[in-house]
Parts: C-alpha cells; structure tokens; sequence
C-alpha cells in the first residue's frame, strides 16, 4: 500500500467516525465508475450523502479547500449520477466535502455542489 493510500485512509476513517457519529450510516467507500472515485456514501433516513474526503498533513498550498477544484466537482457530479444509475434512490441526495488538516478541527462542508 502507497503512502499515500494510507493517509488518505486514515482521512477516510475519521470522516467516517464523524459521520456515523452524526447519524449516518455507511453504505460505502472508494466506490469506483469510469468517471471517478466517490470517497464516502452514507444515509441517513432518506437523505443519501456523497462525502468527498480531503486530508492534509501542512497547509501549503492554500489549505486542503484549495484542493476542491471545478474539475473535480464536475468528476464528482459524473460519478454520483453513475451511481445513481446504478443504485437508483428515492430520496433527498446531497454532495459534502470533510476537509481535515493537521492539528486543525475537522470541517463538513455542506451542499459543496451549490
């Protein structure tokens, strides 16, 4: 496993933790289509939530907000309409992003699409 990938994981786990402790739960995670990788889907009642996870070590750069670009919410928005296709819901959708830096509060952007 790259170093990467496990930092990234580690992202992951935390935003999940969080998320479950919100209410949610987990349906999946790294759910892959031709388009992109979704992070996290979780639901909560009839809510079905795309998380998109961004974690840091350092703030260079800008900081990890920086890091969510128009490219990728457009990726975003490909692979949450493919997987919608694929496991069609009725119910309220939403795109989040959690974004964590080190020694930082962890941040839920809500509605990151709008």
């Amino acid at each position: 496993m790259k170093i990467n990938h496990k930092v990234g994981q580690y992202g992951e786990d935390m935003a999940c933790h969080f998320l479950q402790q919100e209410g949610f739960t987990i349906i999946t995670r790294n759910w892959h289509c031709p388009f992109g990788e979704l992070d996290i889907v979780a639901q909560s009642k009839k809510l079905l939530l795309f998380v998109e996870v961004k974690y840091r070590k350092k703030s260079s750069f800008g900081g990890v907000l920086y890091s969510i670009t128009p490219a990728k919410l457009r990726k975003m928005r490909k692979s949450i309409e493919c997987y919608l296709q694929q496991n069609p819901h009725r119910g309220d959708i939403r795109a989040d992003a959690i974004l964590i830096e080190d020694n930082q509060p962890l941040q839920h952007i809500k509605n990151i699409m709008e």
